[in-house]
């Protein structure tokens, strides 16, 4: 099954069902179940700004299992919608207007019982049994 890893805390709000879109800036055809993997490195300032959701946090292993239904390009309309979904979450990408990117639409999102493993660079794969 393909993996997507993920700094903390944008895993977690994922796997929690806070953020239901994933920026990178590269675009994937890619469309299908995927594993969320928490990474081990850390974006202090965002887990700043979260913690008063006081959740855990977990780093170096898969969390979740979520559907990438669809890729779409951040430009102002995507902005514009980000913001009316939830503008705490999303507030890195609606501020950087000169960021070109996109986002990863995710469904379907499952909490799963944590398999610890490195995490890689773009997707990758990993034989999941669940």
């Amino acid at each position: 099954m393909k993996v997507l890893t993920i700094k903390q805390p944008w895993a977690t709000l994922i796997a929690e069902g806070y953020k239901e879109f994933e920026f990178r800036t590269w675009k994937t055809k890619y469309r299908g179940e995927i594993l969320i993997h928490a990474g081990k490195g850390i974006d202090k300032k965002a887990m700043e700004k979260f913690k008063h959701l006081n959740l855990e946090y977990p780093t170096g292993c898969i969390i979740a299992k979520a559907s990438i239904t669809d890729c779409i390009l951040v430009d102002d309309e995507m902005r514009k919608i980000l913001k009316s979904k939830n503008p705490l979450v999303y507030s890195n990408i609606i501020k950087h207007t000169e960021w070109d990117g996109y986002g990863f639409k995710l469904e379907n999102v499952k909490r799963i019982k944590q398999i610890y493993i490195n995490g890689k660079l773009s997707l990758w794969d990993y034989d999941y049994k669940g």
